[in-house]
């Protein structure tokens, strides 16, 4: 690829293949549709198949634990200790994405994550195993974490700065739209040949996803875009924080986000117990119910790029942790199946409208030679607490029931959007 004339790559409007827009009209029309492009095609397909089998993985792991302690407290440790490998990898993720081949790396992290999820359901067989899942989930957290900073730093190579909020909405519904089908899927065959099993599907979804992504094609980094030299992880975190802190909108989203990771990380844990014991209901219905929840992220990921236009960052932002917030505490008190799959989605949905918004300032904003770093140090920051606020949130479910405990985390989620009205959060990105 040409540099000069030719618009760059990351550039409103251009193809990450350097090619032409349209070239049947010179260009007239524009940039092809997102679903025209190839590499973006593949690189979607290959993390909606992902998403798919992770969606077997979220529902199966809380139930092996569930079945064979009957403890929330257990299911929400686990949740933690894959939340600290997370937070650990974190640090120095940034460092690693920015230095090597990104392609390989995203290759590298789903095959490592396909052996290691693929020993649970092997194991399992002999016998439940529960020492297994504390050793195996932090790996798979710590290499889903080097993953996700790498898909986050990839992105932009392939559609470009202007539309951003539309790839990642793009990517985040389908991805909803397999975790429709995977919890629906990963219930059925929970309850047909055990939780184990649906392990086993989550690990083979890597497999292929790792495939889809031999085929990708991501543009190279110019020389202007590597990073300057070789520093310590301490100087890299700073550099990434550095930034963070520098940015006025992105220094109040990270502070807010931190506390709203705290009190959302255990959401899943505790629906799950909502439901099997305080509602009675068996594994079937934990699957129907996040099924029936995931089409709100469908919807949120599909509505987030129209109605950040319409109203800006700010407000969209704000509003989105608002219906998390009324949504969560909402929860806590619905005894019909029905009335918790639509809190679930209602939640869903605006937490993927925020997320997206989030996702897409970061990666609009930073430079492409510190876009590994600041989402490493972003990464780092906003979960630093969401292990210890898993733990604490189900053993409040355990000790004094869901519903005080939604209610509190929920009224909690809707003051902190009151306080984003008092920050640049407020006047960002305004139509």
């Amino acid at each position: 690829m040409t540099h000069g004339a030719a618009r760059r790559a990351d550039e409103p409007g251009s193809e990450p293949d350097g090619g032409p827009p349209d070239a049947a009209d010179g260009g007239l029309r524009g940039p092809r549709p997102l679903w025209r492009q190839r590499d973006f095609g593949i690189f979607w397909a290959a993390q909606t198949l992902s998403v798919l089998g992770d969606s077997f993985a979220l529902i199966a792991l809380p139930l092996l634990v569930l079945e064979a302690t009957g403890s929330v407290a257990r299911m929400g440790l686990l949740t933690a200790v894959g939340g600290a490998a997370s937070v650990v990898a974190a640090v120095f993720a940034g460092a690693v994405v920015d230095r090597v081949d990104r392609r390989r790396l995203l290759i590298a992290c789903d095959l490592v994550r396909m052996g290691l999820y693929g020993v649970i359901p092997l194991v399992w067989w002999f016998g439940p195993q529960i020492w297994l899942l504390y050793a195996v989930l932090p790996l798979c957290e710590a290499v889903g974490m080097l993953f996700a900073v790498g898909y986050v730093t990839v992105v932009r190579s392939l559609v470009g700065t202007g539309r951003l909020t539309e790839a990642n909405g793009r990517l985040n519904a389908t991805a909803a739209a397999a975790g429709v089908l995977g919890p629906l899927c990963a219930g059925l065959v929970a309850a047909w040949s055990g939780p184990a099993a649906s392990v086993g599907v989550d690990a083979a979804s890597f497999g292929v996803s790792a495939m889809c992504l031999f085929f990708v094609r991501f543009r190279p980094r110019t020389p202007d875009e590597q990073p300057g030299g070789r520093t310590g992880l301490r100087q890299d975190l700073r550099t990434g924080i550095a930034f963070l802190y520098g940015h006025p909108v992105l220094r109040s989203l990270t502070a807010l986000l931190f506390v709203f990771s705290f009190l959302t990380l255990g959401l899943n844990d505790l629906v799950i117990y909502h439901l099997t014991y305080d509602l009675g209901h068996d594994d079937g219905t934990v699957g129907t119910v996040m099924a029936a929840g995931a089409l709100g992220t469908i919807t949120g990921a599909l509505l987030v790029a129209r109605i950040r236009r319409r109203l800006g960052f700010g407000a969209t932002w704000t509003c989105s942790v608002a219906g998390c917030g009324l949504a969560f505490a909402g929860l806590g008190w619905a005894r019909d199946v029905p009335v918790v799959a639509a809190l679930s989605a209602a939640f869903l949905a605006c937490a993927a409208m925020g997320g997206t918004c989030s996702l897409s300032l970061r990666q609009e904003v930073t430079p492409e030679h510190l876009l590994g770093r600041v989402t490493s140090a972003f990464w780092t920051l906003h979960y630093a607490a969401a292990p210890v606020g898993a733990a604490v949130l189900t053993w409040a479910a355990e000790e004094q029931g869901t519903t005080p405990v939604a209610l509190a985390a929920g009224a909690t989620c809707v003051l902190l959007a009151a306080t984003a009205l008092l920050t640049p959060i407020r006047g960002a990105g305004r139509p």
